[in-house]
């Protein structure tokens, strides 16, 4: 069945996505927020102080990350423009399995495109946690990370975070509304991480594995640099708890100010743990990156 104005609703989601450069890590997406150059988009896609940032006219700035948190995955950006075209945030509430849902982003290069579905699920996956999510039937691809998905009067519903399996799955508009009410976080540790079960014989976990988090990358002048950790090093957890799950990480470095974390990790030896007290907050804690 046709949707009346259809076209004119994409072209407006459209005109409210924009194209975030990330440097050497490829592109993601966002959303224009306000009028005044206020941007959605995720954690893990905005993974500096300062990045290019392109709009659906080919006008390009410099944008400023004014806000981020890696449990949520969320950041905000700014740019110093006007009367720019935004989106309208609905209710992620009021989202049913089988409306329709639009998604637009930057995927592999091409700007803008847009995909339709229908909605699966609101609510938790298993085998991700208590996170919930927008779950929907579009096809999205590298570079829609951060971009709207939306129902079909262009409400922006969620922003497109991850695929899991046929799924794309989208953090609801709903956890977006309390992010931006929110103070900023300056939980920076400045990795990205991966879950993965490590075999060790005396481990109380399921078969004689444990589970950790395996640093993929380790940003410098980070948190986790000062602390000399290394891609490869696997993330056990604090001394007080063991991590479950990548949002144990994200728990332990919630906070603001000056702060110490210790941490325990394996380097190489699964015999052998290691521990490292890790400074938190201060003048270097601007951004956090637990990409998903």
């Amino acid at each position: 069945m046709a949707i009346i104005g259809f076209g004119e609703i994409a072209e407006k989601l459209r005109r409210s996505t924009v194209l975030i450069h990330a440097g050497g890590r490829g592109s993601g997406s966002g959303v224009i927020l306000s009028s005044d150059g206020r941007i959605i988009t995720n954690a893990h896609v905005a993974r500096g102080p300062r990045l290019g940032l392109q709009l659906w006219d080919g006008r390009e700035f410099d944008a400023t990350v004014a806000s981020r948190d890696p449990r949520r995955d969320l950041a905000v950006l700014s740019i110093e423009a006007t009367n720019l075209p935004s989106a309208l945030v609905g209710d992620s509430s009021q989202v049913h399995p089988g409306e329709l849902a639009i998604a637009v982003g930057n995927p592999l290069g091409f700007i803008g495109a847009l995909t339709t579905g229908v909605i699966h699920a609101v609510g938790p996956l298993r085998g991700l946690g208590s996170q919930c999510w927008v779950q929907a039937d579009v096809r999205l691809a590298p570079g829609n990370s951060g971009g709207p998905l939306a129902d079909a009067r262009g409400h922006l519903i969620g922003i497109n975070t991850m695929v899991a399996g046929r799924l794309a799955l989208a953090i609801p508009s709903n956890i977006i509304r309390d992010f931006l009410s929110s103070g900023p976080s300056d939980a920076w540790l400045g990795v990205t991480i991966h879950p993965v079960k490590i075999p060790r014989p005396n481990s109380a976990g399921d078969n004689g594995q444990t589970f950790g988090l395996v640093l993929l990358e380790v940003e410098p002048r980070s948190a986790a640099s000062a602390a000399s950790f290394l891609p490869g090093d696997i993330l056990l957890g604090t001394s007080q708890k063991a991590f479950r799950s990548p949002g144990d990480l994200s728990q332990a470095l919630e906070g603001s100010g000056p702060r110490l974390l210790r941490l325990e990790f394996l380097r190489g030896d699964y015999s052998r743990v290691r521990r490292v007290t890790v400074q938190l907050g201060g003048q270097t804690a601007r951004r956090s990156s637990v990409a998903a």
